[in-house]
């Protein structure tokens, strides 16, 4: 997986005033856990665009001004509620044998064959959790859904790999083709009006039927 080098300084005070001051000056305040303790530090705000702002995963290097580094992923962050700012990040450090648990994007490739049938493809997971050494966690899960006919749904369990697993049961539906509606729309019309024609088939039998009974009574009569 792809790393993202973040340059950060270790903060000294983490109390109230001086969280305030550091988003004031542009900074983003910011704790490393997974280490013997609690790392505190602060980066500047546009230093984390391309690991907050993007669809795709990645790792990080957190570089620190008094030379130490750590291999780490982001596990939480707050949003300012009305100007989106970055206001906190949490980060969790990597250990090489150990796993860390992440989410991954899902990459959809391929033409589905139910798709070219005029079925819809529906996303129902575009990211999945998954657990893994550093070293094996993948950029992307990738899937093809060429194969795939009107009706047919993909689950997690076709995606297991050797190199992780994935933290979800094994119900989780990936992707599905579905019909589209203009299709089910047409196909409801069209079954009504079979009813339809049915029902008035029905309707002409049953008068003819008694038209034959009332002819043979007047010819009885005579």
């Amino acid at each position: 997986m792809k790393s993202i080098t973040i340059n950060g300084s270790q903060r000294e005070s983490v109390g109230k005033k001086s969280t305030k001051a550091l988003r004031n000056a542009g900074q983003v305040p910011c704790v490393l856990y997974g280490g013997d303790k609690p790392v505190h530090f602060s980066a500047d705000e546009i230093a984390f665009s391309k690991l907050v702002y993007t669809p795709n995963a990645h790792t990080v290097v957190i570089t620190m001004d008094n030379g130490e580094s750590y291999n780490a992923i982001m596990q939480d962050i707050q949003f300012h509620p009305v100007t989106d700012r970055i206001l906190h990040i949490d980060f969790y450090q990597l250990h090489e044998g150990k796993p860390i648990t992440m989410e991954v994007p899902v990459h959809f490739v391929g033409n589905s064959k139910g798709v070219k049938a005029g079925g819809v493809l529906r996303k129902n997971s575009r990211r999945l959790r998954v657990k893994a050494l550093p070293k094996n966690l993948p950029d992307f899960i990738e899937v093809d859904i060429t194969p795939m006919k009107i009706g047919n749904k993909l689950y997690v369990t076709a995606l297991e790999n050797d190199l992780y697993k994935i933290m979800h049961t094994e119900n989780t539906v990936v992707c599905q083709i579905k019909r589209a509606r203009a299709a089910m729309a047409l196909a409801t019309l069209e079954d009504d009006e079979d009813e339809t024609e049915e029902g008035a088939e029905g309707t002409e039998a049953t008068a003819e039927g008694a038209e034959a009974p009332a002819a043979e009574a007047t010819e009885a009569q005579e």
